[in-house]
């Protein structure tokens, strides 16, 4: 599984933010073996030009599945690390439903 991450200019991207994305994906998405074949995630600054709020932080994940829609959640939370988990989560639970009905569970 490859995991992709894209940040804007007012999120650190620098490799400790890719390596601590790439272990919380992989560790969340492991059981799912090749159904997972890449997640892109996507952090910003959501409301970097105005006074920061408390969840101004913006996660989306994007997981790429073998013969399967891609499926997308979001997640708002203060820090990135906090929106990574967050959106992880729920990434964790639609992989989960969207390969479960494939299978036919």
């Amino acid at each position: 599984m490859q995991v992709l991450l894209h940040t804007d200019k007012h999120v650190d991207g620098r490799q400790g933010m890719a390596d601590h994305l790439d272990s919380v994906v992989k560790d969340a998405l492991n059981r799912f073996g090749d159904y997972v074949t890449r997640v892109d995630a996507h952090i910003s600054d959501a409301v970097s030009q105005s006074k920061p709020t408390p969840d101004d932080i913006v996660c989306t994940l994007e997981a790429h599945l073998s013969n399967l829609p891609t499926v997308v959640v979001k997640d708002h939370a203060a820090t990135a690390h906090q929106a990574i988990s967050g959106a992880v989560d729920k990434l964790k639970r639609a992989v989960t439903t969207a390969v479960d009905k494939h299978n036919g569970r």
